[in-house]
């Protein structure tokens, strides 16, 4: 309020305010400034992967149902604790898509956060060891928003499985949980193993959730060729 207050005075805006104006003004910058402190708190907490957001989704060449996404959007599905599966080939923009949800999220106040798969069930293993696991666990139960990044790159052993399944377990009717793969979900049997586990992991999961089946090509692909001709530009000029 200080700082907005020297602001007005410095620009000669104060001449233009009645006190009420004044008063309002001030508090306007208070609480933007109150919730941009707490948004960068959120996002930082978050430990996303990129910077996104649902206005930066490109929705050419039909890789993705704009509608659903941006209905997806708004989080209510958070509210409703309804889950969400992006599925597509490496480089398509799952995670991107995903990171965009979940900065959306922080904005609406949600606790979010973001892992990548392999760095989870490594990060639970050594919880495991050190006797943090029980303290892990509840901090992800916790989170409004969970999301796991690139699930299914490699199978999960057994201490993988349990974790995978007490973690869903926790959040299942409470959360929401969004996971991104490069495996279509009818081979997620074979990634998670051991049927019973697998049954009843795939349950919480896929049942009550949104589906994003992504198409098309990888975009790293698709910026390849410009870089090669920056490249043959170069030895044109050496």
């Amino acid at each position: 309020m200080a700082r907005a207050f020297n602001l007005t005075l410095e620009s000669g805006k104060n001449e233009k305010f009645t006190p009420d104006e004044m008063v309002s003004h001030l508090v306007d910058s208070e609480w933007d400034e109150r919730y941009n402190r707490k948004l960068d708190r959120s996002v930082q907490a978050a430990r996303f992967r990129y910077k996104a957001s649902p206005e930066q989704i490109a929705f050419d060449n039909n890789r993705v149902d704009k509608n659903q996404i941006l209905r997806l959007s708004d989080c209510e599905f958070i509210k409703n604790k309804e889950n969400i599966i992006i599925t597509g080939s490496t480089g398509i923009g799952k995670s991107f898509i995903a990171t965009a949800i979940g900065h959306q999220a922080c904005a609406l106040n949600y606790r979010v956060m973001y892992v990548h798969s392999t760095k989870l069930f490594a990060r639970m293993k050594i919880a495991k060891a050190d006797g943090s696991y029980l303290k892990e666990l509840a901090k992800i139960e916790r989170q409004h928003l969970l999301l796991i990044d690139d699930f299914g790159i490699q199978p999960l052993d057994a201490q993988c499985r349990s974790a995978l399944m007490e973690i869903i377990e926790d959040r299942h009717g409470k959360s929401s949980t969004i996971i991104t793969s490069q495996v279509p979900v009818n081979m997620w049997h074979e990634i998670i193993g051991e049927q019973t586990i697998a049954d009843a992991i795939l349950d919480r999961i896929v049942h009550d959730s949104h589906r994003i089946e992504m198409k098309g090509e990888s975009l790293r692909k698709k910026r390849l060729p410009k870089n090669e001709e920056i490249i043959d530009l170069q030895n044109l000029k050496n």
